[in-house]
């Protein structure tokens, strides 16, 4: 072999190599891209999880307050009841 054959041959390996480098460098970056939007993906939905369970225990404050609220108002009125000679 002379060395413009193996000159070409070294250019050929060098060049199908670098393809190679391309490629798997590439899957890898589309690869990372991908994986970096599910990530953001999910973060949303746990912000808008996170919203809605604070939603739902202040709506549940609410209600408790007014169940007390609710049972002293029954607790005054059958006591008006009572002042008033009925049976509650």
């Amino acid at each position: 072999m002379d060395a413009a054959t193996v000159g070409a041959v070294l250019a050929l390996v060098g060049v199908l190599s670098g393809s190679v480098v391309a490629y798997v460098g590439k899957r890898g970056e589309n690869a990372t891209a991908r994986w970096n939007s599910e990530l953001d993906q999910i973060q949303e939905e746990r912000d808008k999880l996170r919203e809605q369970l604070a939603t739902r225990d202040r709506r549940i404050e609410e209600l408790l307050e007014q169940r007390l609220a609710d049972r002293e108002e029954i607790a005054r009125l059958r006591i008006k009841v009572v002042e008033l000679g009925g049976d509650p």
